[in-house]
């Protein structure tokens, strides 16, 4: 189920419009080839299998590269790490999350204002456990 060793996986909220918007951000394909993006409201297996895997995509969103499943502050930081410097926000990204404990102190956060958006734009949170079978 995972991807291919020259390509990555992010699962993500497909309904949150930060995580929407910062799978966009990110530059991966640079440095880790292919990325392809599962947004986790969707049908596909893959979504359950991680799911029963113990992976609360509530907590945090998912990056798999080279046979290794990240979650939540980890995710980002890893993502920090293999991501471009293109830009501005790309540099400030990987600045800031590189360092795993600026990621787990910032990650309670960034889930936090996805709830409150979610509760905003009346969008439930994503099924889990028992919800997914």
């Amino acid at each position: 189920m995972n991807p291919p060793d020259d390509g990555a996986l992010i699962v993500y909220d497909g309904d949150c419009i930060f995580c929407q918007n910062y799978v966009k951000l990110v530059r991966l394909r640079d440095m880790v080839g292919k990325v392809e993006l599962l947004d986790a409201r969707s049908d596909d297996p893959r979504v359950r299998d991680f799911q029963r895997q113990g992976y609360d995509l509530n907590e945090g969103m998912l990056f798999v590269h080279r046979g290794r499943v990240h979650h939540g502050s980890d995710a980002v930081h890893m993502m920090a790490l293999l991501s471009s410097s293109s830009d501005s926000l790309n540099r400030l990204n990987r600045r800031l999350l590189s360092n795993p404990k600026v990621a787990r102190a910032i990650y309670p956060a960034l889930k936090l204002g996805r709830r409150v958006t979610l509760f905003m734009r009346r969008r439930s949170l994503i099924p889990q456990g028992s919800d997914i079978d």
